[in-house]
């Protein structure tokens, strides 16, 4: 296997409503509302008519990208033997993706992202983690680990406790990894655990310049770039209009963002240029073209609704 990913198992539900659901329900239009209220989650759920489903997460976003790139992968990432657990497995595997956990009936449902979609096209995004974020050592098979040239993880799955050792093992038996710092919210919160990964344990990161900035505490991006030349790993930056940046060692590679695109969604831009990326990486492309490759994926992405091409 080419590259197998790791993360929140999170399927996507799309749904038709009207502002006045919105405001009955206190969301915030086009923003995102994380619960841990299960009742709160599945009252809102039982009010809506779903209009499809999508298996979704971060990571199984770009794995998704990556298999459809002509790539074999494979995703691993926990959910529940429920009516969303089961149309999750089923969404991965009519995309070619291997998705390797044995689902169990579970105290929590599968994690879900109610995504709302107004008449004006505003996603607004109700997300209930549920089972996802508990995933533990034991969800992780280590032989396939070994058997992939790379594991991708995301940085919304590390947790103190449980989610922790499952990184830890995941990334003890793989050949290389790369994960993506996912959030800068996440970066803040485990800001001396991610900084120990970046330098002694990630053969790739993937970072926007917000979350790289803040890792490191860096005032400007000059002070990016000096770190990433010590590093001697591979440091991927996207940097929104001012395009994408790899840094491997003493080798700095730009390109610029694409012009004149017709953005509807940034939803999926990151997990889909991190697809981009890796497969050109897996593929023995240089770094340029890797980056190239990124950019081209996040282009076609971000003119459509959703994080699937």
């Amino acid at each position: 296997m080419k590259i197998l990913g790791i993360g929140n198992a999170i399927i996507d539900v799309i749904c038709k409503v009207d502002d006045k659901f919105i405001l009955s329900n206190n969301l915030s239009k086009g923003n995102m509302k994380l619960t841990f209220d299960e009742n709160e989650f599945k009252k809102l759920l039982s009010n809506l008519k779903i209009e499809k489903t999508i298996s979704g997460g971060s990571v199984a976003n770009s794995i998704v990208g990556l298999s459809q790139l002509g790539n074999k992968v494979g995703f691993i990432g926990k959910i529940s033997d429920d009516d969303f657990g089961k149309k999750y497995e089923t969404g991965l595997k009519k995309e070619n993706v291997d998705y390797i956990y044995k689902k169990k009936k579970e105290s929590i449902p599968t994690g879900t992202c109610l995504i709302l979609i107004t008449p004006d096209s505003e996603r607004t995004m109700f997300t209930f983690l549920g089972t996802a974020g508990k995933i533990h050592e034991q969800d992780i098979n280590i032989d396939v680990i070994k058997k992939s040239e790379m594991t991708f993880l995301e940085g919304y799955l590390w947790d103190e406790g449980d989610p922790k050792k499952a990184f830890d093992k995941a990334i003890k038996n793989s050949n290389k990894v790369a994960m993506t710092l996912s959030d800068k919210f996440c970066v803040d919160r485990h800001k001396k655990h991610f900084l120990e990964l970046v330098r002694n344990k990630l053969d790739i990161t993937f970072s926007n310049e917000e979350e790289i900035m803040s890792l490191i505490d860096a005032k400007d991006f000059k002070e990016v770039i000096s770190f990433a030349k010590n590093l001697n790993k591979i440091l991927v930056i996207t940097r929104g209009k001012k395009g994408a940046i790899s840094i491997n060692g003493k080798k700095v590679e730009e390109v610029n963002a694409k012009k004149n695109l017709n953005v509807i969604d940034l939803t999926g831009a990151g997990d889909l240029f991190a697809a981009g990326y890796l497969h050109g990486f897996i593929n023995n492309f240089n770094q340029k073209e890797c980056l190239e490759k990124g950019t081209d994926m996040s282009s076609k992405i971000i003119q459509q609704f959703g994080a699937r091409l």
